[in-house]
């Protein structure tokens, strides 16, 4: 499939100036998510470390009021649009399952992951492929990171969420079953604030490659996530 290796290994493919490859709902998820972890972010350090208190009398002032619900109000975003996301991995395009479905099994695959890691390192062994969608450091990267990272996030943080909510509630009856697996609250709590640190590494390292292989390649990649076209310009 096309998705599974890259353009010049389907002669159908290999002369492409231009392809679609990202469908709107994909684009919009993409958008939005990265809006929602943004405030997640912000919000969930400012949960972690505290604002000192605001002077006067306290009912006038709802202040961390406000970052708990900010926190909240994204939380349930990121839950919502990623089971918006795995419906569309079933009705979209071939490209729209990549962050699901790592073809592992295949030798090639693995041969190409091992040249986009001399890529990356800027080795002169390193070959110039072209993909449609995600090359194979970027889907594995993307499976293990962002779809597994963001689930493990969106469990830990209901779960959470449900020692609020009480005894009984939607969220307790759903997530409740996770601080006892593993141990305490206080566990839950470090497990969240870790994972949420390595998804701010796989941002970082996300935006990274993506101007990376702006500026050095021959194809569009940030592009390409606001209009759906990969184009090539050579």
């Amino acid at each position: 499939m096309l998705h599974y290796n890259r353009l010049e290994a389907d002669p159908a493919a290999a002369s492409l100036k231009s392809m679609y490859v990202w469908e709107l709902p994909v684009r919009i998820w993409h958008w939005v998510m990265f809006l929602a972890m943004v405030v997640l972010f912000v919000t969930g350090l400012l949960i972690s470390y505290p604002p000192p208190a605001v002077g006067g009398e306290a009912s006038e002032h709802f202040l961390f009021g406000y970052i708990r619900f900010a926190h909240f109000a994204a939380g349930y975003v990121l839950a919502v649009f990623w089971l918006l996301r795995i419906y569309w991995a079933f009705v979209g395009n071939d490209y729209s399952r990549q962050l699901f479905l790592p073809p592992v099994w295949s030798g090639k695959w693995w041969e190409e992951f091992g040249n986009d890691i001399k890529t990356y390192a800027f080795l002169p062994s390193a070959k110039e492929y072209r993909y449609g969608g995600h090359n194979p450091m970027a889907q594995l990267a993307m499976f293990l990171l962002l779809t597994l990272g963001s689930v493990l996030q969106i469990v830990t943080g209901f779960a959470l969420y449900s020692e609020g909510a009480g005894k009984g509630s939607w969220s307790d009856k759903l997530f409740g079953w996770v601080i006892p697996l593993f141990g305490q609250s206080q566990d839950v709590h470090t497990v969240h604030h870790l994972c949420m640190w390595v998804l701010v590494v796989f941002t970082t390292a996300h935006l990274y490659m993506v101007f990376r292989q702006d500026i050095t390649t021959k194809e569009s990649i940030l592009s390409t996530m606001i209009s759906g076209y990969r184009t090539f310009k050579d």
